[in-house]
């Protein structure tokens, strides 16, 4: 079986600064893949890499095709993206805001099919939306927010989720929520990449992760074999390193 994701010796430039250094990277269906690493270190870049939306030489793949000969619906139908801080300005309902996780499909917010409502229904409830689905999305929380975007892209039904930062500026309970959802869309055979600045959250539920600084990759593999001390050090210039605690990790950097 193809992976679903592709990557062999990708770069990429923006304007003067080299984003991505010949990244290599495969993932599988099952998989979920978390990208880490300081501020610059080529993980939004990396993402946005893999959807055809910046310029890069190398070769991507999504599901064993070539990137750059998928029509977007092709890519859409392959990969769902969830951008960093979406916008959730428009005077919308949930429910609307998750169907339009449903055009790739050819269905819009006002002319769903029974399969696209079951897609919408389900993605609603794996992100405990329920009770929000008629409220606009200028009229609730961040993290609200963040989830009825989330579910948006669940809705896509796509196999292979690409998500950066997918729990920035949610509560703990919210990130552990968020986690459950990752999960359950490896188990049902999808697989994740996501960026992320929480160590300890990548390390808990990460069948692989890849640290980056710089566009280049310093160290993949397990949490435990990948998140080694010299590996933290050298990504973020301080002393680190990775702890179990049960079946979780936390990461503690000292001065």
């Amino acid at each position: 079986m193809s992976a679903l994701l592709s990557l062999q010796s990708v770069s990429a430039d923006l304007g003067k600064t080299r984003a991505l250094d010949k990244v290599s990277l495969n993932v599988n269906a099952g998989e979920i893949v978390s990208l880490l690493g300081p501020n610059g270190a080529g993980k939004t870049t990396l993402i946005r890499a893999a959807l055809g939306i910046v310029e890069v030489t190398g070769e991507i793949a999504l599901g064993g095709d070539n990137s750059r000969k998928l029509s977007a619906r092709e890519r859409a139908l392959r990969a769902a993206y969830l951008p960093q801080r979406p916008q959730s300005i428009w005077p919308i309902s949930v429910e609307a805001l998750v169907a339009l996780g449903r055009y790739a499909h050819g269905a819009a917010p006002d002319r769903l099919g029974a399969r696209d409502q079951a897609a919408v229904d389900a993605a609603i409830k794996a992100c405990a939306l329920d009770v929000l689905r008629a409220r606009r999305m200028d009229e609730i929380s961040g993290g609200e927010k963040a989830r009825a975007h989330l579910a948006r892209a669940l809705a896509q039904q796509a196999p292979l989720l690409l998500l950066d930062e997918p729990t920035a500026g949610l509560d703990p309970a919210q990130s552990l929520g968020v986690a459950e959802i990752l999960r359950a869309h490896a188990a049902k055979n999808g697989a994740v990449v996501f960026s992320t600045h929480d160590i300890a959250l990548a390390a808990s539920i990460s069948h692989r992760v890849l640290l980056l600084k710089a566009g280049r990759v310093i160290s993949e593999g397990a949490p435990q074999a990948a998140l080694t001390p010299d590996a933290l050090q050298s990504a973020y210039g301080r002393a680190a390193r990775l702890e179990r605690i049960g079946e979780d990790y936390a990461a503690i950097f000292t001065r």
